[in-house]
């Protein structure tokens, strides 16, 4: 015990200090994913797909000193990625870039100036209703694969959320039953009403266990986990590959605009913070119907 007091009270080391060159890029790297820069300011998700890159990036070109790394080369680093990932690349480098500029293992950040093109693309595909009556079709309430499909579709969430949702989650509310949410990417808190149609998906479901949603051996899925099973599942009903679980959360906010509900009435639901968040997400929203709802709120005395 005496120890251990000893070693909590003595100074931090970086992970990796004593392995790595002082002023390197595996040394820099190490140090910033030991801070609170690293860890204070973005979601455990975002963290995990920065550490990822990190590790990748420092595996390559540990050994090379940090205050030497010119622009020319990361824009040729960038450019040899696709181009979603080297969005994320060039989000990952600039802040460990940012952390150098601190802690003076840099003069000026080389990614300063860097500017990406912009990727012209609609994101997740947006579930249409056919396909969602094909995938309900050829699994019945009472099933798992159903189960999944009405949880992401009627409470317009991530995956991430719903794996993590379970009856202790219900509320009772003056309006009826709710289910709590905080969210795992925002922290923001929602109270979601339960739709009839999840409603009865839920009576029929036998449960268990703290997820509504179990493994085979009865644990909780993984994000990524839960992302292959459900391909899975689409495959099996024979749905194509754009189908996903997160082009559910896009088609749940396209049918709530095709209803005529307000952005922040949707906005409510979805957890999403800006608009400009959720033009994208009813984007694929059925132009004609929007016109016919508008015309009958205008024609309403």
């Amino acid at each position: 015990m005496a120890e251990y007091e000893k070693a909590m009270s003595g100074a931090r080391t970086a992970i990796g200090a004593g392995r790595v060159k002082a002023g390197s890029v595996a040394a820099v790297i190490a140090e910033y994913k030991d801070s609170r820069e690293f860890f204070g300011s973005k979601s455990a998700g975002t963290q995990r797909m920065r550490r990822g890159i990190l590790d990748r990036f420092g595996a390559a070109y540990g050994d090379r000193p940090f205050a030497l790394l010119p622009p020319e080369w990361i824009e040729a680093l960038l450019d040899s990625k696709p181009p979603h990932a080297a969005r994320s690349w060039l989000a990952t480098l600039r802040s460990l870039c940012k952390f150098a500029l601190k802690r003076r293992y840099l003069r000026t950040d080389p990614t300063a100036n860097i500017k990406l093109r912009s990727v012209k693309s609609d994101g997740f595909h947006s579930w249409t209703d056919d396909q969602i009556a094909r995938y309900e079709a050829y699994y019945p309430i009472g099933t798992k694969p159903r189960l999944a499909l009405a949880l992401l579709l009627y409470t317009t969430q991530r995956r991430s959320d719903v794996v993590r949702m379970g009856r202790q989650h219900i509320r009772e509310t003056p309006d009826g039953p709710a289910l709590y949410v905080k969210q795992r990417k925002t922290g923001r808190e929602l109270l979601i009403a339960i739709h009839p149609a999840l409603s009865a998906v839920l009576d029929a479901t036998p449960s268990e266990h703290l997820t509504f949603l179990v493994t085979a051996t009865g644990k909780p899925y993984g994000d990524n986990h839960f992302s292959t099973q459900f391909r899975k599942w689409c495959d099996a009903a024979g749905l194509p590959k754009c189908c996903s679980a997160h082009g559910l959360r896009k088609a749940a906010c396209r049918r709530f605009a095709e209803k005529g509900c307000s952005g922040p009435e949707i906005m409510a639901n979805s957890g999403h913070e800006t608009m400009k968040e959720l033009v994208r997400y009813t984007k694929d929203a059925d132009q004609a119907k929007l016109a016919r709802n508008a015309l009958a709120k205008a024609l309403i005395r």
